[in-house]
């Protein structure tokens, strides 16, 4: 790629990642176009071999910037600042001049903050407009969800626009709208709220397609709005569970459930949100046998319906997800078996948790089986430790209570040798707990981890029962100092070298510790200064 084409890509980049909605950020591109339009940028070097830009930024002090055009995040500044700091930026702005308008940039990037004060106020007015066209709604089921819709389309939808960042703006003022809509009857209001949040979290899904954002994008703007829409819907299904309701609320309930199948086919995107809502739902308000027997039916028929292109995924789910509500486990399972375990495993701690609550413990038992089944080859397909360790804490919780009221346990052990290392501190717990002392000894040796970097209370537990499981440990961790080969590390050596003599003089087992000793004094013959802190410390006669 020329050098050209760097400079521009780098400039898409410095406008997406800088929000002309933050003052931090406005503030910097403000004191980064001074510097330039002050000619403070000087000795600017292009070198296209290297793909880099050097210049000398004439600040309260001289600094020196240099750009890298291949990976900005990796360009240096010899100010304090973090990328992108505003003598990049100048830099940065000096170098664009040469190929394209650092004017006509500063407008494109600033062009989302003022189409956001301009549809403020144009959405306010809009959103006065519509109560005022609308009234406070009477409950009726197809005339809410139709006001809903027209509502969001009217506001979300009031200019043409990409910018991920105006969303949560517009949202604000829909939110007000639905609110300002609100039926007066205390009995109808939860329901209503909860039915604006489902529409609304399916017309906002729907709109992220239609505008182009990226899962990234929607992650990084607005994804807080869906997940709040989520927990408040959760909230309000528990309202509405704990009262009593009007004759005719079933009726508008069976028509909910109908349209929340929407949920899992409104967008490619945002996956997990879309499937975790539409079990709650169905989970906790949608009951009734027959609502989820037809629910099923419609489940079928959508996935029949699906183009090639189409994720089947949500909908193979839901179908799991109302067997096991129709306590159809067997037809669960064998759906479950036609999924691979990246598209099922993360779904799998929903069910496990939700028999948990219900004390369901032999319902839970296949789905339990099934994770355990599953998760060691589910975890190849998370992109870092971090991932796959903060998954198996989520999985370990989930299981607990089932493998401690059914006595389990073996399962549970299970789980957790499936699962290292990312399970090790569950796994030592266990261990340690069952007084299994050698097979404790041998996880942390299968580990790695330093003797000194042991818990010292469970290692004083050890000494004290089964002493000679401390041996192996001893031994690596002075063989890894050793291995270091330096001053610091020779003394740590040898000081776990006389906890280990004491270890083998508690244990009446000095003939050993001498044959080691001597054999580990003949293979470091050459390590003169291993041997004079070996002196030092008496392990070898003077």
């Amino acid at each position: 790629m020329a050098v050209d084409e760097l400079l521009v890509s780098m400039a898409a980049e410095l406008k997406e990642q800088l929000v002309p909605q933050e003052s931090e950020d406005v503030r910097l591109v403000q004191k980064a176009m001074m510097l330039y339009r002050s000619g403070m940028v000087q000795q600017l070097r292009i070198d296209e071999a290297a793909r880099k830009v050097t210049a000398t930024i004439q600040d309260v002090v001289p600094v020196k910037v240099e750009l890298d055009l291949d990976f900005p995040q990796m360009s240096v500044c010899a100010c304090p600042g973090m990328w992108p700091c505003r003598h990049q930026l100048a830099a940065f702005f000096t170098a664009y001049a040469q190929v394209a308008s650092v004017g006509d940039w500063v407008e494109e990037w600033r062009e989302p903050a003022r189409e956001m004060k301009q549809v403020t106020s144009w959405g306010l007015k809009q959103a006065k407009d519509l109560v005022k066209a609308n009234g406070v709604l009477k409950p009726d089921y197809e005339r809410w969800v139709e006001t809903l819709s027209t509502s969001f389309d009217a506001i979300m939808k009031s200019k043409n626009y990409s910018s991920p960042y105006v969303v949560p703006e517009l949202f604000q003022i829909y939110e007000r709208r639905v609110l300002a809509g609100s039926p007066q009857d205390q009995e109808w209001r939860p329901l209503y709220e909860l039915i604006s949040n489902v529409v609304s979290f399916q017309k906002l899904t729907k709109l992220s397609a239609e505008l182009g954002h990226t899962e990234d994008m929607v992650k990084r703007a607005y994804l807080h709005l869906l997940h709040q829409l989520v927990d408040d819907a959760e909230e309000l299904t528990e309202k509405i569970g704990q009262r009593t309701h009007p004759f005719d609320f079933d009726e508008f309930v069976a028509k909910f459930s109908a349209d929340c199948t929407d949920t899992l086919v409104c967008a490619q995107g945002i996956e997990y949100e879309r499937i975790y809502l539409y079990r709650m739902l169905w989970t906790n308000l949608f009951k009734k046998k027959a609502w989820r027997e037809e629910e099923s039916e419609r489940i079928k028929a959508r996935l029949k319906q699906l183009e090639e292109w189409q994720n089947p995924l949500p909908l193979m789910i839901a179908g799991i997800h109302q067997c096991l509500m129709l306590e159809n486990e067997e037809r669960a399972m064998a759906m479950m078996d036609m999924l691979e375990e990246r598209q099922l495993v993360p779904y799998l701690l929903f069910w496990i948790d939700h028999f948990t609550e219900m004390k369901a413990w032999k319902r839970a038992e296949p789905v339990v089986e099934a994770l355990v089944a599953r998760v060691r080859h589910y975890l190849e397909f998370l992109p870092s430790y971090h991932a796959c360790s903060s998954f198996i804490r989520l999985a370990v919780k989930s299981i607990s209570p089932y493998c401690a009221e059914t006595g389990r346990l073996d399962l549970y052990e299970r789980a957790l040798l499936q699962t290292l290392p990312y399970s090790f501190y569950e796994y030592e717990q266990l261990l340690f707990t069952k007084g299994q002392y050698d097979r404790w000894g041998e996880l942390y040796s299968f580990v790695g981890i330093p003797f000194s970097d042991l818990p010292k209370d469970r290692v004083k537990v050890v000494e004290k029962e089964q002493p000679e499981v401390l041996f192996a440990l001893l031994h690596q961790t002075v063989q890894h100092e050793i291995d270091l080969k330096n001053r610091s590390s020779y003394k740590t050596a040898v000081r776990h070298l006389k906890k280990l003599r004491t270890l083998y003089k508690k244990t009446k087992r000095l003939d050993e510790w001498q044959f080691f000793f001597n054999t580990l004094l003949e293979k470091t013959k050459r390590l003169r200064a291993f041997h004079e802190e070996c002196k030092r410390s008496k392990l070898i006669d003077a």
